[in-house]
């Protein structure tokens, strides 16, 4: 379900458990959504250095981690923190409609921030 700005409904924040990420996938492109210190982040899932899928990585200190290599992401900016990634990921606005557990998260990837 499409919303104003592009923005669709990928879950509740109920369904995001602390600091796990949740792929899902919005219009083709593939989408790693965090909840962490007390705000929901959207990022592009695919590592910039390599090709694989960042919601399998851990998240710690607002940092998204790739499995394979241990590049980590700033969820807020999309920069990674440190080698062998060098090119940030694309970061995607985030609204949270409702409140509670069963406030609906939204994110739009026709947008980067």
């Amino acid at each position: 379900m499409s919303g104003a700005e592009g923005f669709v409904r990928v879950c509740t924040v109920g369904d995001l458990e602390e600091d796990v990420p949740r792929r899902v996938e919005l219009g083709g492109v593939p989408v790693s959504v965090v909840r962490t210190e007390g705000s929901v982040f959207a990022v592009n899932d695919i590592c910039s250095h390599a090709n694989v899928s960042l919601s399998e990585g851990e998240v710690a200190d607002c940092q998204i981690e790739c499995w394979l290599h241990g590049s980590s992401f700033d969820l807020r900016t999309g920069k990674p923190s440190g080698l062998p990634a060098t090119r940030p990921i694309p970061v995607y606005p985030v609204k949270i409609e409702g409140d509670g557990p069963g406030a609906a998260v939204l994110v739009s990837v026709t947008q980067e921030s």
